[in-house]
Order: C-alpha cells, then sequence, then structure tokens
C-alpha cells in the first residue's frame, strides 16, 4: 500500500483546493444576493460553479495516474440531461416574480399535478444548483491510454479503414512489407511462430559419393 502513498496525497490535496474554492464560491453567491432575476440567476450560476469544481477534483486527480480525460456520452444523456430537465423546471418554476417563463412553468406544474413538489424543492435552490453542477461534472471521467487506442481502433473498423495488424511494417506505398516486423511483433506467439517458419532454410540431406560395387 506503501506506493499510492504520492496518490493519495495528492487526491486528498486537489480534494481540499476543490472543496475550498466551492465554499469560496458560495459564500461569493451569499453577497450577490436574490432580490431579482437577475441576481437570482447569477447566484444559481455561482452555486452550479461550486459543484462543477468540486466534481472535477477527482477527475483531475485521474491525470497524476497517466490516465486521459474522456466525455462520455451516455452518462450526459441518461444522467446528466433528466437532471437538467427537473433542476431547469424547478428554478423556473420557482424564480423571483416575473421572471422569464416562470409563469409558464408555474402553470404546467400545476396542470400536471406537480405543483407541491416543485415549490417544496424550490425551497432549496442552492442545493438543485448545487446538484445541476456536480451532475455535470460527473459527465467527464479519466480512462487508460490503452482503452482509447482500442476505442480508436474500433471506430475505424467500423468505418471500414483498414486496420494494420500489430508488429506489421508497411511500405511507403502504405502496402504491408512481407516478412517485416516491428520491435516486439516477436512476443506474440503465433507471429513469432509464421516468422521462424518464412526464415527458415529448407531440410537438406547430404548424398556422398557413389559406392562402386566393382
Amino acid at each position: 500500500m506503501r506506493r499510492y502513498g504520492l496518490y493519495d496525497a495528492t487526491r486528498g490535496l486537489t480534494t481540499a483546493v476543490a472543496a475550498g474554492t466551492a465554499g469560496l464560491l458560495l459564500w461569493l453567491a451569499t453577497q450577490v444576493g436574490q432580490q431579482t432575476t437577475s441576481r437570482f440567476w447569477a447566484t444559481m450560476a455561482i452555486v452550479a460553479a461550486a459543484g462543477l469544481v468540486l466534481s472535477l477534483a477527482q477527475v483531475i486527480t485521474g491525470w497524476t495516474k497517466g490516465l486521459r480525460l474522456r466525455f462520455m456520452p451516455g452518462t450526459f444523456v441518461v444522467g446528466f440531461l433528466p437532471v437538467l430537465v427537473v433542476a431547469g423546471w424547478i428554478l423556473l418554476a420557482t424564480q423571483p416574480a416575473n421572471g422569464w417563463q416562470g409563469a409558464r412553468f408555474d402553470s404546467w406544474s400545476a396542470s400536471i399535478g406537480v405543483m407541491g413538489v416543485v415549490h417544496a424543492l424550490g425551497l432549496w435552490h442552492g442545493a438543485v444548483a448545487f446538484g445541476f453542477g456536480l451532475v455535470l461534472g460527473l459527465t467527464l471521467d479519466t480512462v487508460p491510454a490503452l482503452a482509447e487506442d482500442e476505442a480508436a481502433v474500433a471506430r475505424r473498423e467500423a468505418a471500414g479503414a483498414p486496420v494494420t495488424a500489430p508488429g506489421t511494417v508497411r511500405s511507403e506505398g502504405g502496402r504491408p512489407e512481407p516478412g517485416a516486423t516491428e520491435p516486439g511483433a516477436a512476443d506474440d506467439p503465433l507471429s513469432a511462430e509464421r516468422e521462424a517458419a518464412h526464415t527458415a532454410e529448407p531440410h537438406t540431406v547430404v548424398v556422398g559419393p557413389a559406392h562402386d560395387p566393382s
């Protein structure tokens, strides 16, 4: 477990910095206030940024392990878009009076029978906005470079592009050179066997001078 010491310390420091930054943003949001519609949305944006910063801290620590940043479309569609709809609906329906489309969303909430839930959750505007930013940050992840390379090969195969076999050296014209392999290709047992069969000399039989029976 000793080898994880530096990573754990880096992750802890990054989390602490992100938490401090999020706390600073939350304090800044209290200074903006919610007295008007413009101030309300500015405050919600700052609070959402605080949630985003906190979730991104966990992604940043992945870089210390040599991982690549990756946007996850499936998580964005299945996980984030529903949060976007629900959080946006609640904030629009419970924003200060005369806010943009506020009356319309308030009317829709009453029509579908969710007015009580919307206004109950609307008492926690900051929590809704914070969760919105937090989930947005969770659409990013870090993955090993090898997994990213395999995904690229799969995309090329799906597009019908030729994929060079591991260890094959291509000529200037792009055609594979027979018998030419890159360093490390012999690590594959099948490749090593084929290479040995290709380069092996043919078996010969040594025949001596003919014996004269006389």
